[in-house]
C-alpha cells in the first residue's frame, strides 16, 4: 500500500495519479462501519479496474477546532490505523493534515482540492460523513458540489443490536470493560501497542514478573482494572493478564497510569522491544490491599480465572 501525506495546498496533478475508487472518512477504529465502507471502495474499484483508496485525517478534528488538545486518544492512533487500513487489501492511503487552513475550506473547495485532483471516480462515504467548513457538506447536499464525473456512493448506518457501530460507542464500551462488545464492534479484540520498560521489579520477588509497558498519550485506554490477555511479542503468541491502573497497594500516585503485563509460560527479556496487548476479558476492578500475602493470592485467583477464559475460548 502506498502512504501519502497532504496538507492544504498539495501540489499532486490529476493527470499523474491512477483512475481511483476512494473511501473517505476519520476511521478512528477502523471499526466495522468503516470496514463496510472501504470494503464497497475495493469491491468498486475491482469491478472497474482502477486502484483503491483510502482519504483519512490527521489529527483528530477536535484538536485544531476545541481547546482541550491533550483530550484527544485514539482507537488507533495514526500508525496503527495506516496498519489496520493496509490488513484490508488498500492500494492508496492519503492521510490529511487536519489544520486551521484545511478546517476553512468551503465543501466545494475540498472536493475540487482534494477529490477532484486526486482522480477520484467513485466515492464512497459512511452517511454520516460531513466535509468542508463546520461541516457544511455532507452526503445529502454534496451533489451541490461536485460534478456529473463523480459517482458518490453512501453506506447507510450499521448496527449491532439495534445500535449504531460507531467509535464513540466502542470507547464506552471499552470504559465499561465491555471487552467482547467492543471486539465485535471493531471486528478484532482490542489493543495496545507498546514499548517494556524497566518498573520497579516487584513483580518478580512475587512469582509474578511484569513486562512494565511506555503507555503512549494518544492511545485511549479501557477501564482501569486487571485483564485477561493475548500478547504477541514478535511473531509469537502468548496469554497473559494485565493490570491497568495505579498500584495502590504500592502507592499513592494517580496522575500516572501504568500497564503490567504478567505472561504465561514466559521468561525472556524483552526491555526494549515493542509488544502487542490484546484486551480479551475485564476481570476486576483494581484494588488495595493490606500486604503482600493479600495481594498474591488475589493474583493466583486472577491468573486462575485468565487461564480458564483462555481454556474455554481456545
Amino acid at each position: 500500500m502506498e502512504v501519502q501525506s497532504l496538507v492544504y495546498p498539495h501540489d499532486l496533478k490529476k493527470d499523474n495519479l491512477p483512475d481511483t475508487v476512494a473511501a473517505i472518512g476519520f476511521f478512528d477504529g477502523v471499526h466495522n462501519g468503516h470496514q463496510a465502507v472501504i470494503q464497497q471502495a475495493i469491491n468498486i474499484a475491482s469491478q472497474t479496474g482502477k486502484e483503491s483508496a483510502v482519504i483519512t485525517f490527521d489529527p483528530h478534528p477536535s484538536v485544531v477546532l476545541q481547546k482541550n488538545k491533550d483530550q484527544v486518544r485514539y482507537i488507533t492512533p495514526i500508525e496503527e490505523k495506516i496498519k489496520r487500513i493496509e490488513s484490508l487489501g488498500v492500494d492508496r492511503l492519503y492521510i490529511i493534515r487536519f489544520d486551521q487552513a484545511l478546517a476553512k475550506l468551503t465543501p466545494k473547495e475540498f472536493i475540487d482540492h482534494f477529490i477532484v485532483t486526486l482522480h477520484i471516480s467513485h466515492l464512497v462515504a459512511g452517511f454520516d460523513f460531513t466535509f468542508g467548513h463546520k461541516g457544511s457538506g455532507n452526503m445529502e447536499n454534496i451533489h451541490e458540489f461536485i460534478d456529473n464525473d463523480l459517482e458518490v456512493i453512501t453506506i447507510n448506518q450499521l448496527d449491532y443490536r439495534e445500535e449504531k457501530i460507531s467509535s464513540t460507542r466502542i470507547r464506552n464500551e471499552l470504559k465499561q470493560g465491555n471487552m467482547k462488545t467492543a471486539e465485535i464492534l471493531l471486528g478484532r479484540p482490542y489493543s495496545l501497542t507498546g514499548e517494556v520498560i524497566h518498573g520497579d521489579k516487584r513483580g518478580r520477588t512475587i512469582g509474578y514478573p511484569t513486562a512494565n509497558l511506555k503507555i503512549e498519550d494518544y492511545y485511549f485506554l479501557p477501564r482501569i482494572g486487571v485483564y485477561a490477555v493475548e500478547v504477541r511479542v514478535g511473531e509469537k503468541q502468548y496469554y497473559g493478564m494485565a493490570n491497568l491502573g495505579y498500584n495502590p497497594t504500592f502507592t499513592d500516585d494517580r496522575e500516572n497510569t501504568k500497564l503490567e503485563v504478567h505472561i504465561f509460560d514466559f521468561d525472556e527479556n524483552i526491555y526494549g522491544e515493542k509488544i502487542d496487548v490484546y484486551w480479551k476479558k475485564y476481570i476486576r476492578d483494581e484494588e488495595k490491599f493490606s500486604g503482600i500475602d493479600e495481594l498474591v493470592e488475589k493474583l493466583k485467583d486472577d491468573e486462575e480465572q485468565s487461564r480458564e477464559f483462555f481454556a474455554i475460548n481456545e
